[in-house]
């Protein structure tokens, strides 16, 4: 217990007296997850939506490879990054290993999964009449998703929720292809990595203080969002 009120007092003078390193890192690591998860939307939702209405070949091998992409440890996506960002892969030329841009594709592709699956279980508990009700009244395709995004708009707001849960607090990727470089590539996750390693447990358990807080109060707010929007106070 010593340790951790060592931890909060250091955490609360890091916030307080403005320590721009810690300021840079934490504003960092809010980018670089808001992003991922921004982009891991834009991609989860549509397919999570496909995936819960289409009937096609292969249907449940994909829905089978997203329900397993959900648990995907990050050191691997990490792994699979680089290669296609390393100098010799396929991607090397674009020069973006150890970049935030690398970091912000790791965690895209880990939280994609987490979108992905929790859309299409929203959209599959959806009362199979309304899908008929929407399609008799002559609705358009976007008009036919857009009814089903209003009405799953619930299960769509924990699945931003679990996407950014996923990415904020994963360090293994975010290691592999940034790189923790100072000023650069160094978050939160690769900051707690690092003073733990030097024997810094007082500043580690700050920066972990830091970390949880900021991630409580993004989802606070999601989660504010997504009980108003549920008709619950």
């Amino acid at each position: 217990m010593e340790l951790f009120w060592h931890g909060l007092i250091e955490a609360l003078h890091l916030l307080f007296s403005g320590d721009s390193q810690t300021i840079s890192i934490a504003l960092l690591s809010l980018t670089v997850s808001g992003l991922a998860t921004f982009i891991s939307v834009l991609i989860g939702v549509p397919v999570g939506i496909v995936l819960a209405l289409s009937r096609f070949r292969g249907r449940k091998v994909i829905m089978a490879s997203v329900n397993t992409g959900m648990g995907l440890p990050p050191t691997v996506v990490g792994l699979v990054v680089s290669i296609f960002l390393w100098r010799s892969g396929p991607m090397g030329a674009l020069g973006l290993m150890y970049s935030p841009a690398a970091m912000i594709i790791a965690q895209a592709l880990i939280a994609v999964p987490l979108v992905t699956g929790f859309t299409m279980a929203g959209v599959q508990q959806l009362n199979p009449n309304l899908l008929l009700q929407i399609r008799a009244m002559g609705a358009s395709r976007f008009q036919l998703w857009g009814k089903l995004l209003r009405e799953s708009r619930l299960s769509l707001l924990a699945a931003v929720i679990a996407g950014f849960g996923g990415v904020i607090s994963e360090v293994g990727a975010s290691m592999m292809v940034g790189g923790n470089i100072k000023d650069e590539t160094r978050v939160l996750t690769t900051a707690i990595v690092m003073e733990v390693s030097k024997g810094n447990f007082s500043l580690a358990m700050a920066l972990s203080i830091i970390l949880i807080t900021l991630a409580f109060a993004v989802t606070f707010v999601l989660t504010r969002v997504q009980q108003r929007r549920g008709g619950i106070q």
